[in-house]
C-alpha cells in the first residue's frame, strides 16, 4: 500500500537526485566562483574585456588599469605585500584560477587558492563583508573537499589513468 510520503516523493526520483546532486552542486559552485573572481579580475585590467554577464568582448593585450595600483595603495593596503607586487598577483590569480575552475582542471588547487584569497580579503580588506565571504568560502570548501564533479577535465583525466 502506498503511503502519502511515497506518493509525494517517489524513491526513484530521490535516488536520481542523490546520484546527481554532487555534479550539479559542483558545477554551480565552479561557475559562480569563477564568475565572481573573473569579474573582479576584469576590473583590475585594461586591454582585454571578456564579460560573461554583460556579454561583452574586447580583444587586446591585458595590462593593469591605471586605478588598480591606487586601489591597492589606498583601499586594500595589504600589510605584507607592496601594491606593486599585490596588484599584478591578484589580477593574474583572478583570471587564471577562474578559468581552471570553469574547465574543472586542477579544481581543488584552484579552489584552495581562491579560498586563500577570500581569507585575505576578509581579514585585511573588507572584514565587514563576512556574509558574502562565508558564501564564497562554503562553495570553495565544497570544491576542495568533494572535487569538481563528473563534468570536468579532472574527472576525464582520472578516468583515463584508472
Amino acid at each position: 500500500m502506498n503511503t502519502p510520503s511515497r506518493f509525494l516523493y517517489p524513491e526513484a526520483k530521490l535516488d536520481w537526485l542523490a546520484r546527481r546532486s554532487h555534479d550539479l552542486i559542483a558545477m554551480l559552485a565552479r561557475v559562480a566562483m569563477a564568475s565572481t573572481f573573473w569579474l573582479s579580475g576584469q576590473s583590475k585590467i585594461e586591454g582585454l574585456v571578456l564579460d560573461p554577464i554583460g556579454l561583452q568582448a574586447q580583444w587586446g593585450i591585458p595590462h593593469l588599469s591605471e586605478g588598480t595600483l591606487d586601489l591597492f595603495r589606498t583601499e586594500y593596503r595589504l600589510p605584507f605585500l607592496s601594491p606593486e607586487i599585490a596588484a599584478p598577483m591578484a589580477a593574474t590569480a583572478e583570471h587564471l584560477f577562474p578559468l581552471l575552475l570553469l574547465m574543472g582542471l586542477a579544481t581543488r588547487m584552484s579552489a584552495l587558492a581562491l579560498l586563500g584569497m577570500t581569507a585575505v580579503i576578509q581579514t585585511f580588506v573588507y572584514p565587514g563583508a563576512w556574509p558574502t565571504h562565508a558564501l564564497w568560502a562554503t562553495s570553495l570548501i565544497y570544491l576542495v573537499t568533494r572535487g569538481p564533479g563528473r563534468l570536468s577535465f579532472d574527472q576525464m583525466i582520472a578516468r583515463h589513468w584508472r
